[in-house]
Formats: structure tokens, sequence, C-alpha cells
């Protein structure tokens, strides 16, 4: 057989954009958003069939604050203005969103000194926080239980997964592409450019930013650079209050956090929806989408088991940790957490509402990783840049989060919308 000749057997040229972003969720679409702002050509490789399918659509909808986080950090920066603008974008795009505010509850004396901490976390991170006693936080939450809150007004809800979408209409309506079902394998560097290697073909891109949530760090890995933290997924379920229950929460009610962990503990939360749901506890997934116990991939757990960090972890903290699995598998477990706060809730009120899994970055050491984490393969022409830790607040922040890596990858400042 001989092969056709000619300008008709000519393959057709490898598609170039100034950036290719690997990852649909609400930080690459937010990536992909600040470049075409700025004229450039950008295109999103999303292996799943629809954008947003796995932190960004599976997580509780809350527009946080800034509170929690180190003052100078990146999650206090990018929080606090990613409130603001997420509000902002909403209202622009007539997207459904409420800013309630939300109390933070203290239950024990033990908790004081750590409210204490917030409220100084807070006023260094520019977020207004007012100190309630018990009768001014049962004037905001007439069911709650506690001696002592701090109400933060800048706290709201919001649709995600919504806000990812109109991201993405935006990208296409200013000139970006957007490719989903396209596995991205690996990224190879050369002198002037990076090629993405997917199941549908290869791109070109100038420059490249992985925003693979979930895959961040098997993707760094396969593209030469060295993350040194793996991905550990955990997963977070929720219940939600049967009515009448449900009138027991108007707004936002959380716990004092634990500051040995990056979760902020089982709040409540009165939806865009006007649904209430509880949630979520943290278990190690058996999967990497691992968004039920029936989901187990044997070779993904091994990993995750295997892992120094992990076991680290889990020696430092199993008693915590069967805890939470504790709640996963019993619903008066899960009752008796609500109940520090919300007395008058039972088991018999709460109904699974689904789950979503966390990609926490974890050191070799067993540390979590506490902060936004990005690592650099160059600069310039031929770089790539990994987004290996972005779980909450990241979508609140994907914003500000996005003209970040702007420029970090071109020097550009970009102006919020």
């Amino acid at each position: 057989m001989t092969r056709p000749s000619g300008p008709a057997a000519a393959l057709p040229p490898t598609p170039r954009f100034d950036v290719v972003v690997v990852g649909g969720g609400i930080v690459g679409l937010a990536t992909a958003h600040a470049v075409v702002r700025t004229g450039r050509s950008v295109a999103v490789v999303e292996r799943e069939p629809r954008l947003a399918d796995h932190q960004s659509g599976h997580n509780s909808n809350v527009i946080h604050s800034g509170l929690y986080y180190t003052p100078g950090g990146l999650k206090a920066r990018l929080a606090v203005a990613g409130c603001a603008e997420t509000v902002a974008f909403c209202r622009e795009h007539d997207l459904p969103h409420r800013v309630s505010g939300k109390l933070v509850v203290a239950t024990d004396p033990g908790e004081l000194p750590r409210m204490a901490e917030l409220a100084r976390r807070g006023k260094a991170n520019g977020v207004e926080a007012h100190e309630f006693d018990r009768a001014g936080m049962r004037r905001r939450e007439p069911h709650v239980r506690g001696i002592a809150a701090l109400h933060v007004p800048s706290t709201g809800v919001c649709d995600y997964r919504l806000i990812a979408e109109k991201l993405g209409e935006l990208v296409v309506k200013d000139g970006g592409e957007i490719h989903t079902g396209r596995s991205v394998h690996r990224l190879v560097r050369r002198t002037d450019d990076v090629v993405v290697r997917t199941d549908g073909g290869d791109l070109l891109g100038s420059q490249a930013v992985v925003c693979a949530g979930l895959r961040s760090d098997e993707l760094a890995a396969a593209s030469g650079a060295d993350p040194d933290v793996r991905i550990v997924p955990f997963r977070g379920e929720y219940s939600g209050l049967r009515a009448p229950a449900d009138e027991l929460v108007r707004g936002l009610i959380y716990p004092v956090p634990d500051p040995a962990f990056p979760f902020l503990g089982v709040h409540a939360t009165r939806g865009v929806d006007g649904h209430v749901h509880a949630g979520p506890n943290a278990v190690l997934a058996l999967a990497r989408e691992g968004y039920s116990w029936g989901t187990v991939r044997p070779r993904e757990l091994a990993r995750s088991l295997t892992y120094p960090g992990t076991l680290r972890l889990a020696r430092r903290h199993w008693r915590h940790g069967l805890g939470e699995v504790h709640r996963s598998l019993s619903r008066e477990a899960m009752a008796t957490q609500i109940q520090r706060m919300l007395p008058d809730v039972r088991a018999v009120d709460l109904e699974p509402v689904g789950a979503g899994v966390r990609a926490q970055a974890v050191r070799p050491d067993g540390s979590l990783v506490d902060d936004f984490l990005f690592v650099d393969q160059g600069t310039g022409p031929g770089s790539v840049l990994h987004v290996l830790n972005a779980p909450s607040p990241a979508a609140t922040a994907a914003l500000p989060i996005g003209r970040e890596i702007l420029t970090r990858l071109t020097g550009e400042r970009l102006a919020p919308l």
C-alpha cells in the first residue's frame, strides 16, 4: 500500500494558543477569563464532559469572608478580595446569591482563646467581625446554643457551579476555546512553547497552567515537575435538615475551628435554594473522585495509604479520624455533633444530600499544606505553572486567583472586573 502524498495528505496544524489551561473547575476558568481579558488566546481542557464537576460543583457554596486565614498569606489576601468580587460578579450576571452573614459559635470556655485569635486574624485581614454574647447570638439565630460568638456580616452563599459555567461562557464569548471530555496525560516543555498531550490530540501553548485539582500532583509528576506533596482526597459528606427542623437555621452557623486542621468543622448553611444542610465531615476518600464509600479504586487507595505523609498524619490524628468515620457511618453521631450548636436537631431530621472531595495537599512529613500552593516550571515561553493546593476558599477567591496566576505568567497586573 502506498501512502497518499501532496497537499491533501498534509496533517492539520496543531492548534496553538498563548495559554493552555488544564482543568475546567472554577480556578481554571477564572484563569482563562483573566487571560482573554488581556487579548491573549486561551484554551481550557477539561477531562469531564461538563465544567465544574468536582470541587467547584460539590461544596457548601459559602462565600467566605477571609476571617480564618493567616494574615499575609495568599488565602487571606485573595479570599478577602474574592468575597467582594464574587458578590459583585453574581450581581452583574444575575446569578443567585445572598449575603446573610454568619455566626462562629463557641460552645465551651476552651474555645474562647481560639475565637479571640479568629477576631485578631479578621481584624488583620480587614474582615468586619462583631463579638456577641448569648443574647446577641440568639437575636441572629434564635435556636443556637453557645457562650459567645463572632458575627461576620460579609459571609454569604451562592452557586459556584453556575459561576463557573458563566465564566466559561465569558471565555468563549471573548474568543477562547473550551474542550470538555478530553483528558490531559502530560505536558512537554520546549524552548518556545509547551506541548499539551491529550487523548484528543496535542495542543500547543506559549505557556500552560495546570489547575487539575484532584489530579494536580499526578499531572505535575508526569510533566517533570517535583510537586513535593501528594494530593490526599478527603470526602466531606453533607446532611440536609428536613422540615420542620430546617426552620432552626436562618443563615450560616459555624463552630470555632480546630487550628490543627484546615477544615472548618460541621456547620449549618441555608443555601440560595432555601434548603438547609449541615456538614461536612472529613474522611479519607477511597478514590480520587470517591464521593461515596462504594467508590473504591484499589490502586489510588493504596497510593494514599502507603504515602509517608498519610501515615504520619494518621499516627498524629487517628482519634480524630475515627470520630470522622463514626459520623460518616452514623446519623446519630452526626446529629450529636450538630447538637453542640443546635440542640433541637435530632437524628431523624437528617437526610443525606451529597458529598464533595477535597484535594488536600499533604507533605511527606504529614503536615497539611494550609495555603494555596503554586509550583513554576520555568518562566516566559515554554513555562508551566502548576496549582497544587487550591481547596476552600479557592472558589470564593477564584477571580483574584486567576489574576494572580496571570501576573505570575506574564508580569501583567489586571484590575478587578
